[in-house]
């Protein structure tokens, strides 16, 4: 089964949290993505730019809509998302709890329902 850990927190600059705290979180989720990878569950892994840096795209009758930043202004935000292939939620949530995401925001560990792999859409489960 396949799940996507999303890893969402309050975004924070290098001068709210200071160096040692940034090279910490560096640290970790290098460690963490090789556990993942050397355990054979990772699929994919992302750390995320600033949610300043998004820009949000939507058509409305036919017509394409650019806006500078996220769809929703919130507090806390998707930072980065790591897709892991296990055989079950249990195992999903060992792995959710592993990140160091979990230390300071949350984790949100969602089920895949269809996957694209092969140049074809396939469902899973």
């Amino acid at each position: 089964m396949q799940y996507s850990l999303l890893v969402i927190s309050r975004e924070a600059t290098v001068e709210e949290i200071g160096e040692e705290a940034m090279e910490w979180g560096r640290a970790a989720f290098d460690a963490y993505a090789k556990s993942l990878d050397a355990a054979g569950v990772l699929v994919s892994a992302d750390i995320l730019q600033p949610v300043a840096l998004s820009t949000t795209v939507s058509v409305r009758d036919g017509k394409i809509q650019v806006q500078d930043g996220p769809f929703a202004d919130t507090k806390e935000r998707l930072n980065g998302t790591f897709v892991v292939e296990v055989p079950d939620l249990d195992e999903a949530l060992r792995w959710a709890a592993a990140c160091p995401g979990a230390t300071y925001g949350a984790v949100e560990v969602r089920p895949s329902a269809i996957v694209f792999r092969d140049g074809a859409w396939h469902p899973v489960g």
